[in-house]
């Protein structure tokens, strides 16, 4: 599990394709101290689980799926990456939860000048913004943001000037793919209370109605 605070802005160094995989070979500094073959990564948002190390390098399989709902497999050596470790037991939690599992890519539409501030939208299929909401949490590149607004097709964050610093979001331009990752909770709670289109016949059974949400504080 991860928290959206970004450790550090690793590089890619090569990408070793497969037929429908890749290994990826990343630059990184930070992330390195304590870790070990086996431990999580995540990368630009994606949970990636160390293969090798070597100096300042880390390796990293990525499977067709991951490929599939992320932008790493568009990503050329030398891109810029997101980089943050698995929280530890006891660490501060400054984001949300991030489980570095995509759900799918963004695209960036506009970036906005506000003050000391950002404005970035962001294009997203519906099957995405359907877990928006507004002041809610998202991963976007495996950054914890706050949800400014939702419209139709697009949402709005607002970047303060140290994730502006800290990480890769607004280097980018507009036609950007980002990696996207909706707030875990939502998901939980849709299919448990049997309201998903995916829902189980037995979850349409579930005790879990709006009213018990109403009543016990989630509304």
């Amino acid at each position: 599990m991860f928290t959206g605070i970004i450790e550090e802005i690793g590089t890619l160094k090569s990408v070793r394709h497969g037929h429908k995989s890749a290994v990826l070979e990343i630059k990184a500094t930070k992330v390195l101290t304590d870790t070990k073959i086996g431990d999580s990564i995540s990368v630009n948002g994606v949970c990636l689980t160390v293969t090798t190390l070597g100096t300042n390098t880390f390796t990293a399989d990525a499977m067709p799926e991951t490929l599939k709902r992320s932008n790493l497999g568009s990503l050329l050596p030398g891109h810029p990456l997101n980089l943050e470790r698995a929280m530890q037991l006891g660490d501060r939690f400054g984001g949300h939860i991030v489980s570095g599992h995509v759900d799918g890519e963004g695209t960036i539409l506009n970036f906005k000048e506000d003050d000391n501030a950002i404005w970035i939208t962001i294009q997203a299929e519906p099957a995405v913004l359907h877990y928006i909401v507004e002041k809610g949490s998202i991963a976007i590149d495996g950054i914890s943001l706050t949800v400014a607004s939702v419209e139709e097709s697009t949402f709005k964050v607002s970047i303060i000037p140290h994730t502006r610093h800290e990480t890769t979001l607004c280097s980018k331009a507009p036609g950007s793919k980002v990696n996207l990752e909706c707030d875990i909770v939502a998901k939980y709670i849709e299919r448990f209370s049997g309201f998903g289109k995916q829902a189980s016949a037995e979850s349409s059974s579930s005790k879990i109605s709006m009213r018990f949400l109403e009543d016990n504080g989630y509304f």
